[in-house]
Order: C-alpha cells, then sequence, then structure tokens
C-alpha cells in the first residue's frame, strides 16, 4: 500500500480552442491547482494544430497558477526540425518535463504515416529530446493493446524500446478495472521495465461520450459498468455512480502500491475534483498555491 504522504498525482489539460474555452480551461486549472498536483499537462494537436494555443496555456498556467507543466508533443505532420523547435519552445517557457508520443492519424487518414521529414514514431522522438538534453520524458503505455498493436506483448517491447530510447516515466492509456492496468505493470515488470508506470483515469462525466471515446482508444468498457450507468435515472445519480466508481478504482490502485495517478480531465474540474478529494487529498487556498514557487 502506497503511504498517504507519498501518494501523487497529475492532472491532463487540452488548449482552448475559442474565448469560452479559454475561460473554461482556466476555471479547470483554478478548480484543481489547490490539489498540488505533482505537474498538469497540456496536451498537442496532430500536425502542431494547436501549437500556438498549447504554448499560450502553458505560460498561463506557470504564470498564474505557478505550477510545474509538461508539454505534449507528437510525431504527426510535421518535420523533425519543426518538432524540435516545439520541444525548445516549450524549454524557453521554462517547461522541464515533455510528453512524447508518436499521434493518431488524423480523421480519415487510417493508419498513421509518418511525415516526409519527420520522426517513424515515439522511439525516435524520444531518442532525439534525450540528445537535446530533455530528461524528463514521459511517454505512453497501453494495459490492453494498442489497436495496431499485434498482441498484448507488442505493446510491451514497445514500451521497453522508448525506454532504452531514453523514456524516464510512462502514462497508460485508461482502463475501468484496476486489475487490468495492475496486470499490465506487472507483465512489463518482469519484461525489464524499470520506469514507472503511471496508470490514467479518465472520469465518466458523460459514459455515451466515453463510450465512443473508448472505442476509438480501443478501450474495454466492461459490461458491470455498463449497466451501472444504465441504471442511473438522473444527473445526480450519474454523478455520484461515477465518483464512486472512480474512487474506488483508484483507491484499489493506491493500496496495490501504484504511488501516482494521471487523471484525464478534458476541462471538466469538477468530477475529478470530488474524486481526488474523496480519496483524502487535501486541499489547499488557490492563492497559496498560486504564490509558491514553480517546480
Amino acid at each position: 500500500m502506497t503511504n498517504a504522504d507519498q501518494r501523487t498525482i497529475s492532472f491532463e489539460f487540452f488548449p482552448p480552442q475559442s474565448t469560452e474555452a479559454t475561460l473554461r480551461l482556466w476555471r479547470s486549472v483554478e478548480r484543481l491547482a489547490p490539489l498540488v498536483p505533482q505537474f498538469v499537462s497540456v496536451t498537442y494537436g496532430a500536425g502542431g494544430t494547436t501549437r500556438d494555443r498549447t504554448v499560450a496555456a502553458i505560460k498561463t498556467i506557470r504564470d498564474r497558477a505557478r505550477l510545474a507543466v509538461a508539454g505534449h508533443l507528437t510525431c504527426v505532420g510535421t518535420s523533425r526540425e519543426d518538432t524540435l523547435i516545439m520541444a525548445r519552445k516549450y524549454r524557453q517557457s521554462g517547461v522541464t518535463r515533455i510528453v512524447a508520443l508518436r499521434g493518431d492519424a488524423p480523421k480519415g487518414a487510417g493508419r498513421f504515416t509518418p511525415h516526409p521529414d519527420g520522426f517513424s514514431g515515439s522511439v525516435e522522438l524520444v531518442s532525439a529530446l534525450a540528445r537535446d538534453g530533455w530528461s524528463n520524458i514521459a511517454v505512453s503505455a497501453y494495459p490492453e493493446p494498442h489497436p495496431e498493436a499485434a498482441d498484448a506483448d507488442a505493446d510491451i517491447k514497445m514500451l521497453l524500446a522508448k525506454q532504452d530510447a531514453g523514456a524516464t516515466s510512462a502514462i497508460s492509456q485508461f482502463v475501468f478495472e484496476a486489475e487490468t492496468f495492475l496486470r499490465f505493470r506487472d507483465r512489463a515488470v518482469k519484461a525489464g521495465v524499470t520506469i514507472p508506470i503511471h496508470p490514467g483515469i479518465l472520469p465518466i462525466e458523460n459514459f455515451d461520450k466515453m463510450s465512443g471515446f473508448a472505442e476509438r482508444c480501443g478501450a474495454t468498457v466492461p459490461d458491470w459498468l455498463r449497466k451501472a450507468f444504465g441504471n442511473t435515472q438522473t444527473a445526480d445519480e450519474h454523478q455520484l455512480l461515477a465518483t464512486a466508481i472512480a474512487t474506488e478504482h483508484c483507491d484499489q490502485l493506491l493500496r496495490e502500491g501504484v504511488p501516482h495517478l494521471h487523471f484525464y480531465t478534458l476541462n471538466n474540474p469538477n468530477l475529478t475534483y470530488d474524486i481526488v478529494r474523496t480519496l483524502g487529498f487535501e486541499a489547499q487556498p488557490f492563492a497559496q498555491v498560486a504564490g509558491g514557487a514553480v517546480a
């Protein structure tokens, strides 16, 4: 079991695409910053489609909330040079952590195809970042087979390759049963993975939307989960059930020695906040958090 004072959390946000979305992002940061995350991350659209907004969001979060921020990078639709330029922009903004991903193919494009002058995938990207001086590089991990993986062993071999290239941690695709993550973690460790693997947690804000998202990601939605949400009658019942299920899921992970939880917030902070507080994490006044030093 992980001791209470050793447990840490992190949150993922996505960059805003409108003035209203900018306000929503900042409300999310204000709501969750008092929980004192180890870091937060800001996603990065395929081919750099959100590049400027990502950099702006990172700067705002660092300047106004004084949080450690990780910037995402993908290999989709961009050259090696432009990808590394983006990484250096992150560094100039004070970012010390990168989340390095291959990235999904653009809609309608089918399978991932590297840019003619781009990185072939996440292993090559991680290697280039390590050579460029990055010492804190997070990568993805898949407790269930990636949609393009030949089998479950292929995902562990890929994680090992990213570790060998310079990755220092991994964040997993979300799953809805703790045993799925724990079995994967144990198999990865047995295969030689030594970097920490942080489970990705997706609070279920809207079951139907989540189901479509899970299908695209290759994540299993268990029958018991479908039945449970199918029996809810009101928004309040849905919210209470979502909080209870995610809290139990996270609690089981913590009891099995997982020290860190990474929450995919979808810029909807309230459910994540309720789950984290129910797990026993203390909240500080936002003014106190924002007055601290940037990690």
